[in-house]
């Protein structure tokens, strides 16, 4: 591109030279011819007025009186009749440019110049132009140059920038080059780059919460089924494939809720639900790994509290809550169910050592973890919490005290008092 710019910018200048140029040569070399013209017809016409001035005076004529009248490279014939013409000069050779000129006594007064003289001038003007049209064209080229990589470098920059795109690179480099046109092919790179980089942010972040929120669900699921292969009792059998075919519906509206967040994360389907049925769940589901561990999860607070939001993501919530304490917690994990104001809370706590004070500002950041963990699952617990219009918070660092605060619909049915405050729980 910066070759073809260079010469199609010389070939322009080129084309006004080889115009203007020829124009002016011929209108030069014309100019020049004429005005010679008009110096030997002015010269012939002053000597025969001084030759006239002469005769009228009866003066003596002779090539001595005209000797420093004539200019030089000139030749000047006077012929006075009845006399002898006298020569001024030498008489040129080849082609030459001459007038003669008539006096009012009859005398005649020729002037000859050598046309070599406008020949010469005629050159050096050439030369002249010739010289300006070759700064011409070096101006021109050296603009040329100047204004192709102007040009051609931002291009460069743009096509380095589309390839960085393309190789995976998606970081925008917001450099703009002055010309209108180049920086609107910058701010849509800029712009894609963006785009692309939210979307690599995106999928990795999907992949990542996959990974995490799958993982328990297919643990449990796998255990379920272990169980299944070891046992012959056929009621048995049944219970723990049904329990397992929970979990896989479960696991399933684990899969979609992940997809629903990647697509858009305000994006929910709340319905009013029962606490104490999706509370019954976790305690089923977490129950083996709790007893393999040698502790206890138990339930209390008050039941069949009426909450709205997602029942998979409150579970979901209630599982990473559960999980986390499972790992890194101690002792026995308690759920409690309360209300405060219009909401709903479940308060999930363990007698472990708690949450240490540098990170408790910090704990619900993505790869922010006391031990060895990914980090993910308080981050991805509080997004979906969030994305069905509730909230998870850290009560209390020592002991932990997680609470999830969900919106609160009226009971379906009355509750009778003695139930309100009934413990259940499960070892």
């Amino acid at each position: 591109m910066r070759r073809r710019l260079i010469q199609s910018t010389l070939a322009v200048v080129l084309v006004v030279i080889a115009v203007f140029g020829v124009s002016l040569v011929i209108v030069e070399t014309r100019t020049i011819s004429n005005s010679a013209q008009e110096r030997v017809d002015s010269e012939a016409l002053r000597l025969a007025s001084i030759v006239d001035s002469r005769i009228l005076g009866d003066e003596n004529i002779t090539d001595e009186t005209f000797r420093n009248q004539v200019t030089d490279r000139r030749y000047a014939v006077i012929r006075i009749p009845g006399r002898d013409p006298i020569e001024v000069g030498s008489q040129p050779a080849g082609d030459v440019i001459q007038y003669t000129a008539k006096g009012e006594s009859g005398e005649t007064v020729t002037v000859q110049e050598p046309r070599s003289s406008v020949t010469k001038e005629v050159g050096r003007t050439l030369l002249v132009i010739g010289a300006v049209a070759l700064l011409a064209i070096i101006a021109a080229v050296l603009l040329a140059v100047r204004q192709a990589n102007r040009l051609t470098s931002p291009l460069t920059d743009l096509a380095e920038t589309a390839e960085r795109l393309g190789s995976g690179d998606p970081r925008p480099r917001h450099k703009r080059y002055g010309v209108p046109e180049l920086d609107r092919v910058a701010d849509v790179l800029d712009g894609s780059a963006e785009r692309i980089g939210r979307m690599l942010t995106a999928e990795r972040r999907l992949a990542a919460d996959a990974s995490h929120q799958l993982r328990t669900p297919l643990t449990a699921l796998s255990m379920r089924l272990e169980e299944i292969t070891l046992t012959d009792d056929l009621d048995t059998v049944k219970e723990e494939a049904t329990i397992a075919l929970t979990q896989v519906e479960r696991l399933t509206d684990v899969v979609e809720r992940l997809l629903t967040n990647a697509r858009d994360p305000r994006t929910g389907s709340a319905v009013s639900f029962d606490l104490d049925e999706v509370i019954k769940q976790q305690l089923e589901e977490w129950r083996p790994a709790y007893r393999s561990a040698g502790r206890a999860i138990v339930s209390s607070g008050k039941r069949h509290l009426q909450a709205v939001g997602t029942p998979g993501a409150v579970a979901q919530v209630l599982a990473a809550l559960i999980e986390n304490s499972l790992m890194h917690g101690g002792g026995t994990v308690a759920l409690r169910t309360r209300v405060t104001g219009n909401q709903a809370v479940i308060e999930v706590t363990d007698e472990g050592p708690g949450v240490p004070a540098d990170l408790g500002a910090r704990i619900f950041e993505r790869t922010i973890s006391g031990r060895n963990s990914t980090g993910i699952g308080l981050a991805v617990a509080r997004d979906l919490a969030e994305a069905d219009g509730g909230r998870l918070e850290m009560l209390q660092a020592q002991p932990p005290v997680f609470g999830m605060f969900l919106s609160r619909t009226p009971l379906k049915r009355p509750l009778r008092l003695s139930e309100d405050d009934e413990e259940r729980t499960v070892r």
